[in-house]
């Protein structure tokens, strides 16, 4: 766990820096901030920083779109949790990269299935014209922003802000255009649906940014823009006192003052993923030390389903046991869903839904039970049992990967495709259809069987190729992996998790909407 934190924060810190110190200083030669600098002044000083999709496109671009050109994060802004949206204008000029589409799509979809106000720092250079067949076009292209600010708008009424600090060109300008309200930065702030070279290209007009699409233009000609500042700072404590008048947020529980775990907390799961360990070593770091009630605590021993509370909010919790336990049934392995287990939960899920306790989901299962007697006892129908509940359940649902995520047993423990409200991970999660060792048998377990039947050693081809089966699931189980192409929203330290679960409920708590999916929010 230490090594693989160690190798998270250091890929964590590249990314952080954007661009580099170069463009960073640049930004400020042109009188702006940086991105994570506006982000900083932007929420309160006290307030947890959960940041989504950080690690996304890290491994692809050659390395030259860190945290895909966007910050998209969660934040308490005036006291209320706020997702933002920020350009980072010191990677390729803030233009979008097809994963930028992802990240700012993935922002919105939080806001909305969480009912939560949403702040765009816009900066932009538009689109990565290069890339622009994986930007412009599809029902995912760029276009779903401007419907999820729409719907946001319109239909949902959720406050979008928007401040256009830098460049905001062509499409890109519809982003702002579609918020409630609207901020410039005078001098530095440009808004029009072409800049000076495309409209002499177009036009043979000859104008500059400034009279064409500057702030004092769209505040006191065009009326498209709303509200004026001075420079960046200004414009930030314009948007604080914005925030600040909106109708207050809902009060958030009284909170635990429980001490931060100690970092024994990175020695509970094993150094070999497939060794056991105790689950309860971690539930009760992350949750109150407040009474809690096991649900069936004697039946299907190998998922724990109990009722607790995180820093002062009532919670439901399903995880998975690892090891061989012992049962009324017979003994069992820890981390397999039995028919027994998928009915157990099932009913504890319909259970959470009838109380309105919101779930957290601690996931390392490596599948459902295979086998004669497994078929016999109906497991493809409680298995179906425990996904539709799950599926169909109203109350928030939060997940936390902390070793296995395999096969089937990931999507009926609430797997993204589920659509929960957070997917997080710890750095030791590996989430894929199976581990490295049972693919090589699936992939070239006949071969291997007939040259053991023969008594004929690997050939040097055949070896190369199991290595190659190897290495590639190893890659693929990587939590970094996962992370780069957005399948968890975040990887979490073990030491942050219990802070950072506690604020991810109270913004899936905080405007009291229950809600199936982002695709029903759409619909509704």
């Amino acid at each position: 766990m230490r090594l693989l934190l160690r190798q998270l924060r250091e890929l964590e810190e590249c990314l952080q820096q954007g661009g580099g110190k170069a463009k960073a200083d640049r930004q400020h030669r042109d009188g702006k901030l940086t991105a994570r600098e506006r982000v900083a002044r932007l929420v309160d000083p006290s307030s947890p920083l959960l940041e989504i999709g950080l690690l996304v496109a890290y491994d692809s671009h050659e390395g030259k779109a860190p945290a895909a050109g966007v910050i998209t994060l969660l934040a308490r802004v005036e006291g209320r949790p706020v997702v933002i949206v920020a350009n980072d204008a010191t990677v390729k000029a803030g233009a979008w990269w097809p994963e930028t589409i992802t990240k700012i799509l993935r922002a919105q979809e939080i806001a909305m299935r969480n009912r939560l106000p949403i702040v765009y720092l816009v900066d932009s250079a538009g689109v990565n014209l290069p890339l622009q067949d994986g930007i412009f076009p599809g029902q995912y292209g760029a276009a779903r922003i401007f419907y999820y600010n729409s719907l946001m708008r319109r239909r949902l009424r959720i406050p979008q802000i928007a401040a256009v600090m830098g460049p905001c060109i062509a499409g890109g300008a519809y982003l702002p255009a579609l918020s409630d309200v609207i901020f410039m930065v005078e001098r530095t702030s440009f808004m029009g649906l072409g800049g000076p070279n495309l409209v002499k290209g177009a036009t043979g007009q000859v104008t500059d940014s400034e009279s064409l699409g500057g702030a004092r233009l769209h505040t006191t000609i065009s009326g498209v823009a709303h509200h004026m500042a001075a420079d960046d700072p200004d414009c930030l404590r314009q948007i604080r006192a914005h925030i600040a008048n909106l109708p207050p947020a809902p009060a958030r529980p009284a909170g635990s003052t429980a001490a931060k775990p100690s970092d024994d907390l990175y020695d509970i799961l094993p150094d070999d993923h497939r060794q056991a360990y105790d689950i309860m070593e971690i539930v009760d770091r992350l949750l109150d030390a407040s009474p809690r009630t096991e649900f069936q605590p004697d039946f299907a021993p190998e998922m724990y389903c109990l009722e607790g509370k995180l820093h002062g909010r009532a919670i439901g919790l399903i995880g998975n046991r690892r090891g061989f336990l012992k049962s009324g049934a017979g003994p069992r392995i820890g981390g397999i869903v039995y028919t027994e287990t998928a009915r157990k939960v099932s009913y504890f899920v319909e259970y959470a839904e009838r109380r309105d306790l919101p779930l957290l989901y601690l996931q390392d299962v490596s599948g459902f039970m295979v086998g004669p007697d497994a078929e016999a006892s109906g497991i493809i129908r409680a298995g179906a049992e425990m996904v539709e509940s799950m599926a169909c359940a109203t109350v928030p649902k939060i997940i936390l990967t902390l070793n296995h995520a395999s096969g089937a047993g990931y999507y009926a423990m609430a797997g993204q495709g589920f659509d929960p409200n957070f997917t997080f991970a710890w750095p030791t999660a590996r989430i894929g259809v199976m581990e490295g060792d049972s693919a090589v048998q699936a992939v070239h377990g006949v071969e291997l069987d007939k040259l053991k039947a023969a008594h004929q050693p690997v050939p040097p081809e055949l070896q190369q190729r199991i290595d190659t089966t190897r290495a590639d699931y190893e890659n693929w189980l990587d939590a970094r992996h996962a992370a780069a192409r957005g399948h968890v929203d975040a990887i979490l330290d073990p030491l942050e998790t219990r802070l950072l679960l506690a604020f991810a409920f109270e913004c899936a708590c905080a405007s009291g909407h229950r809600g199936h999916t982002a695709l029903e929010v759409l619909g509704s």
